[in-house]
């Protein structure tokens, strides 16, 4: 399971320029706004069946309750979420980011891009989905906003390691 330092994470030197004290608070304040119907859901997910159509999942549900600015928040959560505890119960959570990375126009702010870029390099390699919601929200930045791609860090896909279960 990969980890990542929450604040720690979006404070320290590295690939990114720190994001300032006030902002990481508010993207952090926003995340726990819709923590709670965001975990509810996601585990609701976890014991229906895996391929029902996304809309009429709790996770689809919700989403589709959200303006912009809530679903921003909700991907930017779930992101977190997946990034602290990836391992196979992910999987719902997984498919969240991937549906919330899907839509169009968004309106993700750079600080919101460059702080999903540092939970993602903090996560490392094990979570090989960690650049799935940050690369799309980059490619929804103004012109002015985006990212150089010089300044984007290596994707490097791990191994699935299978357990031995021989002994």
């Amino acid at each position: 399971m990969a980890s990542v330092a929450g604040w720690t994470a979006a404070s320290t030197q590295g690939a990114f320029p720190p994001l300032p004290r006030a902002v990481a608070q508010s993207l952090y304040r926003r995340m726990r706004a819709v923590a709670p119907a965001a975990g509810g859901a996601i585990e609701r997910d976890r014991a229906t069946d895996p391929e029902q159509a996304f809309a009429d999942t709790a996770c689809g549900r919700l989403a589709g309750s959200l303006d912009d600015a809530g679903l921003r928040a909700l991907g930017m959560w779930t992101h977190h979420w997946c990034m602290r505890f990836y391992d196979d119960d992910t999987r719902v959570g997984r498919r969240l980011v991937g549906e919330i990375a899907a839509r169009p126009g968004l309106g993700w702010t750079a600080d919101e891009v460059h702080w999903m870029l540092r939970e993602s390099v903090s996560a490392g390699p094990a979570a090989a989905d960690r650049f799935t919601l940050p690369h799309a929200a980059a490619a929804q930045l103004p012109p002015a906003d985006e990212l150089a791609s010089g300044r984007w860090p290596e994707v490097e896909v791990p191994r699935q390691r299978r357990p031995d279960l021989s002994r």
